[in-house]
């Protein structure tokens, strides 16, 4: 499964204004939830939260990765967003982020989870690739710069 295969210009944003951890995860499963895949949204957020307890998922290098299984969606969903300005996020840097990938799976879908999981965190290790989507404007950007460079990378392996 690709990254580009999940994600739509819906479930993408540029210069999201959310100015907190807190926001951008809640604001980001609101977005999720368009998807025809989420069956219940408060359970996805409720997901996505267990695991952040747990250890941030706050990578570094301005990104993060908020993450989840529940059965409470029909198949692996995701949504991206760049935000606006930095958000402080508790990463394992230390730093603040400002592109946020938020991927759920479903319990019965750990290695598809697994795989997408790496596939987006090799992208995110290539500095060029991190830098196209922070110069992004538009949605359909973002969508692009995610086949290219996932096509570039991964379609390989």
């Amino acid at each position: 499964m690709k990254i580009s295969e999940i994600l739509s210009e819906n479930l993408v944003r540029v210069n999201f204004p959310a100015k907190t951890k807190e926001d951008i995860i809640n604001q980001l499963v609101d977005v999720l939830a368009v998807s025809p895949s989420v069956l219940n949204k408060e359970k996805v957020r409720t997901a996505i939260w267990e695991r952040e307890k747990k250890m941030s998922t706050g990578v570094g290098n301005a990104f993060a990765i908020p993450h989840g299984k529940t059965d409470s969606v029909a198949t692996i969903a995701a949504a991206f967003a760049v935000t606006e300005h930095p958000i402080e996020y508790d990463s394992l840097d230390g730093k603040p982020v400002r592109m946020i990938f938020l991927l759920v799976g479903r319990e019965d879908m750990v290695g598809p989870h697994i795989k997408l999981l790496s596939r987006i965190s090799r992208l995110m290790s290539k500095e060029e690739f991190r830098h196209r989507i922070l110069q992004a404007t538009t949605q359909q950007q973002v969508l692009t710069i995610f086949r290219e460079t996932e096509a570039l990378y991964l379609d390989a392996q």
